[in-house]
């Protein structure tokens, strides 16, 4: 490979923070596999988009875009485990949006409807960082329909072309912002309630506090501080260590 095509030529330090696309569990994620997996969330079937809803959502989000590479802006697990074919990975930043932990996760990827997850999602603030990947003109077509099963899997985002500072020049990037008519978003969420959700919400995909771990690591690795994120987790690991000590001190 010349190093002009070296996906990884901006941030050879994300090289191993991502996972290979080909590899991807989400590469072949079908909900009707996943329900047939795991019977118990056959109740989620009723909530989710069709596939239908899911491709007509794509073409129209995607009608207007040029004949030409696809940027897609990650500032959640789409920073370490994207699914899609990219040839290029930059830092990037958007403006007059923020990462807000208000998803709550119910329908069995970090959390369900006893004890909810939770995740992250964009939605208007004052500015947020992450990772822009291009998607190659030829193959955009496939990649988004890789995405999409991904993203839109339930009412929950709303895909949407946001302006983003990618160091050499501003772009427009297609990313996933959130929807407030979804049940899922919850915008007044307390940090209590973010706090259990993270140390309690376990799914198909992994725990809650998983998820936010790994966002803090690729901003670690990148020299980004962000305080919300951070300032989370560091909270987060304090109420599990406090509430592990109080069940040694009630050991016999």
């Amino acid at each position: 490979m010349k190093p002009e095509e070296d996906p990884f030529r901006h941030h050879p330090e994300l090289r191993d923070k991502i996972t290979d696309p080909l590899t991807s569990f989400f590469r072949t994620f079908r909900v009707e596999s996943i329900l047939e997996k795991h019977p118990e969330l056959e109740w989620v079937g009723e909530f989710l988009h069709t596939d239908d809803e899911r491709e007509q959502s794509r073409l129209e989000a995607l009608k207007d875009h040029p004949d030409e590479d696809l940027w897609v802006f990650a500032y959640g697990s789409l920073m370490w485990d994207p699914a899609f074919k990219f040839s290029e990975v930059r830092r990037a930043k958007v403006a007059d949006y923020s990462r807000r932990f208000i998803l709550k996760e119910i329908y069995g990827g970090r959390g369900n409807r006893e004890v909810p997850g939770l995740m992250a999602a964009l939605d208007h603030g004052d500015g947020c960082d992450g990772l822009a990947f291009r998607i190659p003109q030829d193959i955009v077509d496939v990649e988004t329909e890789i995405l999409w099963r991904r993203e839109l899997v339930a009412p929950t985002y709303i895909p949407t072309f946001v302006t983003a500072d990618t160091g050499d020049q501003q772009r427009k990037v297609l990313t996933f912002t959130a929807d407030h008519q979804a049940e899922q978003i919850c915008g007044e969420i307390s940090r209590d309630e973010q706090i259990n959700c993270l140390i309690n919400g376990v799914g198909i995909l992994g725990t809650s506090l998983e998820y936010l771990e790994n966002i803090v690591a690729q901003f670690d690795a990148l020299g980004i501080i962000d305080e919300e994120s951070s300032s989370l987790l560091t909270q987060t690991r304090a109420r599990c260590d406090a509430q592990k000590h109080l069940l040694d001190e009630a050991k016999p």
